[in-house]
């Protein structure tokens, strides 16, 4: 059950406040507070990564390492914000190149149409069909330890949902009144494209742009984790993953707990931020 926050309707800031449920609003704030931070802690971090200290190594959680310390004895608060950034950073630029290449393949077939639409989507559907994680090892294990191959997987094995998604609503403005009436009066597709199509397609792109980044942040977790991602001295929630698994052989759980704990939170808030609102009813 959620409930809404209940304001006067007077202004339009209070009829936006209105609908924001408390899940939601939680949901923004974690964000929020994670993306701070990402930000921050680096900044204000005077330690280099590849210092070590082993005397203080596997070291549990306390208030002078609130993550606790790997077997090197690295600060594990401080290595999993530099890796929460990396892992937001190849998410955001892998979901923005998943979306621009999938929207700009769905406009083109919606608006030339015909053969060319149809042979373009045999290829997206070609696309579609191979398995994700096959496809990201392939990829990361031909460019092994580099940040724009991870993006390149994040980019090449979902830019056709895009694409679909793009098609369709290209395909819904087409039979519309106005869109006909505009090609009558001799509009051009750029015209088109931008006083008809487009701002029926900015809320569904922006709605998947967002969903996008939880599976981002998952695929390069999990590439990393496998060995075929960032090397281990450039830390990423994968990375201290595939760390924290070696060290949970010595007892040092929180090793692996807490880059585990932060990628579920942050995957989880983002998904429940910008999840389409459902309607409860009863």
């Amino acid at each position: 059950m959620s409930y809404e926050l209940t304001l006067p309707r007077a202004s339009v800031a209070g009829q936006i406040l209105q609908r924001v449920t408390w899940p939601r609003l939680l949901a923004g704030l974690t964000v929020a507070a994670l993306m701070a931070y990402a930000i921050v802690v680096p900044l204000v971090n005077v330690v280099p990564l590849t210092d070590v200290a082993y005397q203080t190594g596997a070291q549990p959680p306390s208030v002078a390492h609130l993550f606790g310390t790997d077997l090197a004895g690295r600060d594990l608060f401080v290595r999993c914000a530099y890796g929460l950034r990396i892992s937001i950073l190849v998410a955001l630029v892998g979901a923005l190149s998943a979306i621009v290449i999938g929207s700009a393949v769905g406009v083109t077939c919606g608006l030339i149409g015909g053969r060319f639409d149809r042979w373009t989507m045999r290829v997206v559907d070609g696309f579609n069909s191979l398995p994700h994680l096959l496809l990201g090892i392939v990829i990361a294990a031909t460019f092994r330890g580099s940040l724009l191959a991870i993006i390149m997987v994040v980019a090449l094995t979902h830019w056709p949902q895009s694409a679909r998604l793009t098609r369709a609503e290209m395909l819904a403005v087409g039979v519309r009144d106005h869109y006909r009436a505009a090609i009558t009066q001799g509009f051009t597709r750029a015209q088109l494209l931008r006083y008809h199509a487009l701002p029926r397609l900015a809320n569904q792109l922006s709605v998947a742009f967002g969903l996008l980044i939880p599976h981002a942040i998952w695929h390069e977790s999990t590439l990393t984790f496998l060995g075929l991602g960032l090397p281990p001295h450039q830390p990423s929630l994968g990375s201290l993953l595939n760390l924290g698994q070696q060290a949970l052989l010595t007892g040092s759980w929180w090793t692996l707990a807490a880059p585990a704990g932060l990628l579920v939170v942050t995957t989880v808030a983002i998904t429940a931020l910008i999840k389409p609102k459902e309607q409860h009813h009863g």
